[in-house]
């Protein structure tokens, strides 16, 4: 499995809910997607960082999903371009309920 870090850093305004409402909007696109484990919406506001959290279950198909035309769509979604990190996962725990 590989794990994605797709990270907005805000240096001025950061609009919390408008943050939100992007990931409120956006999940019903990630249930049920190919390839996709997991994927977790998070906020830092004291960082001014929203932070998207992916479990892939491989790096091909992770890294197809992240193309150039992915990114430019998510800038203009959340006003600045991500930083996006790939990362090995270890170990996963998962207690859905």
């Amino acid at each position: 499995m590989i794990g994605v870090f797709v990270t907005f850093r805000y240096a001025d305004e950061f609009d919390e809910q408008a943050v939100r409402k992007i990931a409120a909007t956006a999940r019903a696109r990630f249930e049920g997607m190919r390839g996709l484990h997991s994927k977790a919406f998070t906020l830092n506001v004291a960082k001014k960082e929203a932070t998207n959290f992916y479990i892939w279950d491989s790096e091909d198909e992770a890294k197809a999903f992240f193309t150039e035309e992915l990114v430019a769509r998510v800038t203009g979604l959340y006003g600045v371009r991500p930083t996006i990190e790939f990362v090995q996962v270890a170990e996963l725990v998962t207690n859905a309920r």
